[in-house]
């Protein structure tokens, strides 16, 4: 496809991206540890840790993990971990040793669990405490060989350490009791990695970094194969772009509530960020929405990282409109389509407009995002980052024509190698040609800007005609009295399927009738709702993605 898009492109930002700076993570990495040296990197909990820091800890845990674990290049390493300081000491540690790393939920139930660990055939395991009963049921089941557990303060330092520690386990009591009795503590390892020789490892661009699983809500979660090339490509493909946001290096503060065991936060954040030497504040636990708005107001902050339904969330509180957004430049949204009415009134309230992207795993996992100099929300998704080709494609793989529907492809360096072990999921995740098939649906307008229209498989088939979930629920929550919708199709005699919604209501006067007649005017007949259930909550992801599938097991 002619490259229509470049004409959105600020003049900084070029064509194709240049990778000669850094081959592997570890270069980026070492480059930015000594580049920031003496700035903060990262803070959780009011605790900072500078880029010197956190290469002398990250060096020191590398070396426990090759000289007393006696792991070795290639070997696959499990981290379930929130956002905490140890998860970057970990993550660039096992990095370091020339270890893959496999991100894992910590929300994961234990024959989840068992299938990820089992699956990447993973040696090793760092969890934190209050997940650790999770590990203890499914460790008879894996094939790990080392347990290392670490708690919420292990890198605050004494007394701070000790307190926050006691206060997790005995005052709000978050860690189940568990039995792992050949388990070693993440401060010990510390403590004898620093009385090791740790021992660079030689790293290509072809080595594998990352398996990262995906699809565990829709099927059996797979891990996308991602080589250091794959993740450098796509934090440089993201570099080039947030530049264009005023971003200055070495100066900015990001306030990252979303988990970076997430592909979209990890590359943005740990890669992205680090390479700028921005200085990282770690939320922990971003249900709470309250601390979340605590710490906005408490931390003056340059960047913040969000999904729709924070946003969403975050809107709806008093507190607010206390938050200073004078120093915000640049907003992020990912993981999920942004709703108008969201994006419309965060910049009523805080004078920065959402630069949305799309990606997914198998991408690293960046692939369009919106130009920073849009004037208004146009509903796309944006246009191709540098070095990426696009097509879109019916279902003979043959592309469709200018503006007409098409399932998304993408190709680009920033895509996988394939899915591990599996070669018959791999054969059917490519094209002929090679393109990667995202399983949305999309079209490009005349301008380069694309546009989804939804997942391909969860598009509701009413009597032949295509109904596509978001489409419905971006309507349903432009209505001043809805919060929140999600939208499933349910088995109907007599059109195949039809539309249900699952609402949370704004105001609790709200009817269903006076939804339905809403639907009327502003859609189709066929895509209006036939049944709509009011329900409290919706059920998410742990990044905030509505499940539809769980909404079509909801007991109404």
């Amino acid at each position: 496809m002619e490259k229509i898009w470049l004409h959105f492109y600020p003049s900084d930002v070029p064509e194709e991206i240049d990778l000669s700076a850094h081959e592997t993570i570890v270069d980026l990495f070492t480059y930015s540890c000594a580049k920031y040296r003496d700035k903060p990197a990262i803070s959780n909990f009011g605790v900072t840790l500078t880029y010197r820091q956190l290469d002398t800890f990250s060096q020191n845990f590398a070396a426990y993990l090759q000289q007393e674990l006696r792991l070795k290049k290639g070997d696959r390493i499990a981290i379930m971990l929130p956002n905490t300081l140890q998860y970057y000491v970990a993550i660039f540690a096992a990095l370091r040793a020339g270890l893959v790393v496999v991100n894992v939920n910590p929300l994961y139930t234990p024959n989840e669990l068992v299938h990820q660990l089992s699956d990447a055939d993973a040696a090793a395991i760092i969890v934190l405490s209050n997940f650790a009963t999770t590990v203890q049921k499914a460790l008879p089941e894996t094939t790990l060989k080392h347990v290392i557990i670490t708690q919420i303060g292990d890198l605050f330092g004494f007394p701070r350490k000790n307190l926050i520690n006691f206060i997790v386990r005995y005052i709000k009591k978050a860690i189940p009791d568990y039995q792992l009795p050949n388990a070693i503590e993440f401060s010990q390892a510390l403590e004898i990695g620093e009385g090791k020789m740790f021992r660079p490892v030689e790293l290509k661009e072809n080595d594998m970094a990352c398996l990262q699983y995906t699809g565990g809500t829709t099927g059996v979660a797979k891990g996308a194969v991602l080589l250091h090339r794959n993740l450098i490509a796509n934090a440089k493909q993201a570099d080039t772009w947030v530049k264009g946001c005023g971003l200055e290096e070495g100066i900015e503060v990001a306030i990252i509530p979303l988990p970076l065991y997430h592909i979209f936060s990890f590359t943005v954040c740990a890669l992205t960020f680090f390479r700028l030497g921005v200085h990282t504040v770690l939320v922990t636990n971003p249900r709470d929405i309250s601390a979340l708005i605590k710490l906005m107001k408490k931390k003056p902050f340059s960047v913040f990282l969000g999904i729709n339904t924070l946003f969403n969330a975050l809107l709806h509180q008093q507190e607010f409109k206390d938050i200073n957004f004078s120093k915000l430049k640049l907003t992020i949204s990912g993981g999920m389509a942004l709703q108008q009415k969201i994006a419309e009134t965060w910049y009523e309230k805080t004078g920065n407009k959402i630069l949305e992207g799309y990606g997914l795993t198998e991408a690293s996992p960046i692939v369009t995002i919106n130009p920073p100099n849009q004037a208004v929300f146009s509903g796309a998704i944006g246009i191709p980052v540098p070095s990426t080709e696009v097509a879109f494609k019916d279902n003979d793989e043959v592309d469709v024509p200018l503006g007409e529907k098409g399932e998304f492809c993408v190709k680009g360096p920033q895509v996988m190698q394939g899915y591990w072990r599996n070669d018959s999921e791999t054969a059917l995740a490519f094209t002929k040609d090679q393109y990667l098939k995202t399983g949305d649906i999309g079209r490009m307008d005349e301008k380069g800007l694309i546009y989804l229209v939804d997942r391909k498989k969860d598009m509701i088939l009413v009597s032949g005609f295509n109904v596509y979930p978001s489409e419905v629920e971006a309507i349903l929550t432009a209505h001043p009295k809805i919060r929140e919708a999600g939208v499933v199709g349910i088995p109907c005699e007599k059109t195949g399927e039809m539309v249900k919604a699952f609402l949370v209501r704004e105001d609790n006067t709200l009817t269903q009738e006076a939804v339905t007649a809403y639907c009327y005017e502003h859609l189709a007949h066929y895509k209006v709702p036939k049944s709509i259930v009011f329900v409290e909550e919706l059920p998410k992801s742990s990044v905030g993605k509505v499940l539809r599938r769980k909404l079509q097991a909801l007991d109404t």
